[in-house]
């Protein structure tokens, strides 16, 4: 038999949640992958996943992961003050945390209400090519909720930090000259 792909193991969680319901017995998605990455000796479906190669990147950059606590709340603090688009978003079942991706100029990250990623407070150096030009454009926002400055001397060149509605920080940074 040849190695299983996440594909593979996401199928067979799905017969055996088919199965079970047949039989009377609901089971959530989350619990059927965790039961079938049992059957193929892992600890948990997060540790089979990463094992079968879903976690890793093929290439590219990492993607940092913010936890908030509710992705409605942040959303827009992301989306229509920071000028991000909402690219996915992703729930196992109705009623489970909500995951999702948001993007701007090339900058990716991932919005997560899952108690186990991360924590409030995290911090994200983002580069950028015209700090002054993104400070100007989040001054000009009617009912901004922050009025960040640019520390022009900053490590790295001159910075606007932001802060999340959680507490995660942003760091736009510009290449110092």
């Amino acid at each position: 038999m040849t190695s299983p792909t996440t594909d593979h193991v996401e199928r067979l969680a799905r017969l055996l949640r088919e199965d079970l319901a047949a039989a009377g017995f609901a089971v959530p998605h989350g619990l059927a992958l965790e039961l079938v990455a049992h059957q193929f000796g892992s600890r948990d479906w997060t540790v089979l996943a990463a094992a079968l190669g879903r976690t890793a990147p093929a290439s590219g950059p990492g993607v940092p992961v913010l936890r908030v606590m509710s992705v409605p709340t942040a959303l827009p603090f992301y989306v229509d003050y920071l000028g991000f688009t909402l690219d996915w978003e992703h729930r196992f079942e109705p009623g489970l945390p909500l995951y999702v991706q948001v993007s701007r100029a090339g900058t990716v990250l991932h919005l997560s209400e899952h108690h186990g990623d991360g924590s409030p407070h995290g911090v994200v150096w983002i580069p950028v090519t015209d700090v002054y030009a993104l400070h100007a454009e989040l001054r000009a926002k009617p009912d901004a909720p922050l009025r960040p400055g640019v520390a022009a001397d900053a490590p790295g060149g001159p910075t606007l930090e932001v802060i999340d509605p959680y507490g995660n920080v942003l760091r736009f940074a510009q290449a110092a000259d």
